[in-house]
């Protein structure tokens, strides 16, 4: 947990090349009591490779962005790009990791069958067994392969949700609050696994958090977007904060270091500003 999460320095070329392009963007939710607007005048870039965290409070409009990044929810104005084009349905190549991982799985299937879900009628079985082996190797579940999901804890079955994502091989993994309802010694484990496995592919990840130390210690850029959605006051992005901080990471030295916290000095100022 308290080693180092291994990931590795970001080609510089990455940086041209974006992923999502936000220009301005709003969205309403219509409900019982008529359509309100829940988020306004979003605007921003994710580059290729990038880890971005969103972090904010309670009734901002996270997950309503979270969904409209997945397709899942229109945007009312403004433009949602994603590699240049605009967004029309469940994107393929975009997987999102939710916090309910107990709803997200599937209790009377195996480890193994709960992540190869997404795979079945797809492509042979003999390739579904390698992703499937290749995703249970890389969040170290080997050897649980073959149990079901009430014998394993919390943080294992987050595992399995995660290894569930990474055997479609995706190119953006959306995660809402991933690590919300963990411990706090397995959600740092976790954090560390998230990032060694990023250190190993070329996905994208975007993630919402509501804990200013994961969102600092997980992203390259973070994202404050303040608001009260249930007072008529949409949510919108009030700070970006670049998170320079080396790689790898480390679960005990980088969260001592001098610039992480000046960075969580910088973040918990602009939450307390948001509240207003």
């Amino acid at each position: 947990m308290a080693g180092d999460a291994q990931t590795n320095d970001e080609p510089e070329e990455s940086a041209s090349s974006p992923v999502y392009e936000l220009k301005e963007v709003a969205v309403d939710l219509t409900g019982v009591l008529g359509t309100r607007r829940i988020l306004s005048d979003i605007s921003l870039t994710v580059h290729q490779r990038e880890i971005v965290g969103i972090v904010g409070r309670s009734g901002t409009g996270k997950t309503t962005l979270m969904r409209a990044l997945g397709g899942l929810t229109a945007p009312a104005a403004g433009e949602l790009l994603l590699n240049g084009e605009p967004i029309s349905g469940t994107p393929e190549g975009v997987v999102t990791i939710f916090q309910d991982y107990g709803n997200a799985l599937l209790p009377w299937r195996t480890v193994a069958k709960n992540v190869a879900l997404p795979l079945e009628g797809r492509m042979r079985r003999s390739e579904i067994r390698e992703r499937v082996d290749r995703a249970i190797d890389s969040v170290q579940l080997r050897g649980r392969e073959n149990d079901y999901l009430n014998s394993l804890s919390g943080g294992m079955q987050q595992r399995v949700q995660i290894a569930r994502a990474l055997a479609v091989n995706p190119a953006v993994l959306l995660m809402d609050e991933p690590f919300g309802a963990l411990d706090a010694l397995t959600k740092a484990s976790l954090q560390d696994v998230l990032l060694d496995l990023h250190s190993h592919n070329d996905a994208t990840i975007i993630f919402i958090t509501h804990d200013l130390d994961e969102a600092i210690y997980l992203s390259d850029r973070t994202f404050v977007i303040s608001g009260d959605v249930s007072a008529g006051d949409p949510g919108h992005l009030s700070l970006e904060l670049d998170v320079e901080l080396p790689r790898p990471r480390h679960q005990v030295r980088t969260r001592e270091s001098p610039d992480y916290l000046f960075l969580r000095h910088t973040l918990g100022d602009a939450i307390d500003l948001a509240r207003g």
